[in-house]
């Protein structure tokens, strides 16, 4: 058999099936979230919590101290539509602590 007959076959039998399942697993193994992104996520969003409270706390200090203030509209933690994106997070979060114990 000459090489290049032995070498189209090993490309289809071997090569081809072999890069098809590496490029799979890469496809697959690449669309998912890491531990250790969800755990940055879970820190993130507890800072942006507790940068929104002290947000908070310098709007009422200034608004207490010139009346003519008023805050900048941003998510406010007492809007209903915020509070209901805000639990169903926090509830997602809940449930994912709950599934690793």
């Amino acid at each position: 058999m000459p090489f290049e007959v032995v070498l189209l076959i090993f490309m289809v039998v071997i090569a081809l099936p072999w890069m098809v399942m590496h490029y799979m697993t890469k496809w697959k193994t690449a669309a998912t979230i890491t531990s250790d992104d969800e755990v940055l996520l879970e820190e993130l969003y507890n800072l942006a919590k507790r940068l929104d409270e002290r947000m908070d706390t310098v709007e009422r200090l200034v608004a207490s101290d010139d009346p003519s203030f008023s805050p900048v509209k941003r998510l406010m933690a007492d809007q209903e539509t915020d509070n209901q994106q805000l639990r169903e997070l926090e509830q997602l979060i809940a449930e994912k602590k709950g599934s690793k114990v």
